[in-house]
């Protein structure tokens, strides 16, 4: 029986030649991330529970500030402080302030091939380079630190075959979303989901990153491309890095699953309060009103984002009665927003461009929403409470239908402006 991109990968780091799903194995780890949100409790853990504390290979550890930066209040600064700290005596790479952890993670270390632990849900993100990336909570991630290696029960690998090309006006989030929508958030549960086909491969990578970052969302254990030409130029481009491994499914491997979407198929959607899974066409929303707008998160934050935003935004004017916020994923998509003139087009337009964060995608720091407020979001989750106080929705959507949505002062997709 042959292996799945996912099980090659876990083989390759437990050093055997095959594993198959089921099967636990200890696995060496190739690279280790933490940001803000958790760093502090893992590093009390690490100087007041260890008697023996060291880090295995702080050349493999990546520390980075994003969640509430910059600082909000004298707990979120010792935090940071802590981090910057501890960074310091062993020497692990810090960033602060300079974007969403995954979107740095994919700008400068994560290689296809790799396994890499992350102390966030999104870190599922790295399959879009042919990584299994994975989400750990901070006693698992400070024994990784400790000891350079974990345990891995070998997930069921989903096959989602993709046909097609998407429609002018429809976005690889409708996309994600029409997904979860259909196998629930649920429906792939401590899975992989493996997305392959024509349909992936006409995908761009920063396409790839938005169906590998969600899927999370139905409960995914990671989500993983095959590695290609577009991986290997992404790599190049982004301070040419070389691949551990370009690694592919064998025409024999087993999958507990598959389905197939038609690209061409899909239509703006809306996902619905209070639930991720909540899927229906974007028409089906119009008309609700909003008080605030996002773009951003490591989900939608990217330049391919901002482009589209700033395509809808030229010209017109932002509701009055609309707070929309935009956060680019990271400084350097910050700067190229810049030069491509974006950032003049959302100030003109009425917009909020704030630093390169997690920003109103967490609801932790900024554009938090108030009592039954209504925010639209390319952010990651719509929880009840999920971008502040309970009583508030969240509705998500592409970064177009959420730049319509802000110059009408209600939910509308691009097109029908």
């Amino acid at each position: 029986m042959g292996m799945t991109i996912a099980e090659k990968i876990i083989a390759q780091a437990a050093g055997v030649s095959s594993v198959k799903a089921g099967d636990i194995h200890t696995v060496t780890l190739d690279r280790m991330m933490s940001n803000d949100g958790t760093t502090h409790l893992t590093i009390d853990m690490f100087y007041h529970q260890l008697k023996h504390p060291t880090i295995a290979d702080p050349n493999k550890v990546v520390f980075i500030v994003d969640h509430n930066i910059p600082a909000d209040n004298p707990k979120t600064a010792a935090s940071h402080k802590k981090m910057r700290d501890f960074a310091r005596e062993y020497n692990i790479d810090f960033w602060e302030g300079k974007g969403v952890c995954h979107q740095i993670m994919m700008e400068h270390y994560v290689t296809p091939g790799e396994l890499i632990f992350g102390a966030d849900s999104h870190t599922c993100t790295y399959g879009a380079l042919g990584a299994f990336g994975t989400g750990v909570g901070c006693t698992d991630l400070l024994y990784a630190l400790v000891t350079g290696t974990s345990w891995v029960l070998v997930p069921e690998t989903i096959k989602f075959n993709l046909v097609g090309e998407l429609k002018e006006g429809v976005y690889p989030r409708d996309l994600m979303l029409t997904i979860i929508g259909e196998i629930g958030a649920n429906g792939a549960n401590y899975q992989v989901m493996e997305f392959t086909g024509e349909g992936a491969s006409n995908l761009s990578i920063n396409d790839r990153i938005v169906l590998c970052n969600l899927a999370v969302e139905a409960g995914a254990k990671t989500a993983i491309f095959e590695p290609d030409e577009k991986t290997l130029n992404y790599l190049e481009e982004h301070g040419g890095r070389k691949p551990k491994a370009m690694l592919k499914s064998d025409a024999d491997a087993h999958y507990k699953k598959e389905y197939t979407f038609d690209l061409s198929k899909i239509e703006p959607v809306v996902a619905r309060p209070d639930f991720v899974d909540d899927v229906v066409p974007a028409k089906e929303t119009f008309g609700v009103k909003i008080d605030e707008a996002f773009v951003g998160s490591c989900n939608n934050g990217r330049i391919d984002e901002l482009r589209t935003a700033a395509s809808i935004l030229k010209g017109k004017k932002v509701a009055k009665h609309v707070r929309f916020i935009i956060a680019p994923a990271s400084n350097d998509v910050y700067l190229q927003a810049m030069k491509e003139g974006l950032i003049d087009i959302f100030m003109e337009a009425g917009a909020m461009v704030v630093n390169s964060n997690c920003s109103v995608c967490w609801g932790g720091c900024q554009g938090v929403i108030g009592e039954n407020e209504v925010l639209i979001s390319t952010g990651t989750r719509n929880f009840k409470g999920r971008a502040g106080d309970p009583s508030s929705k969240v509705y998500l959507a592409s970064a177009a239908t959420v730049a319509a949505s802000a110059i009408q002062g209600q939910i509308i997709t691009a097109d029908q402006l």
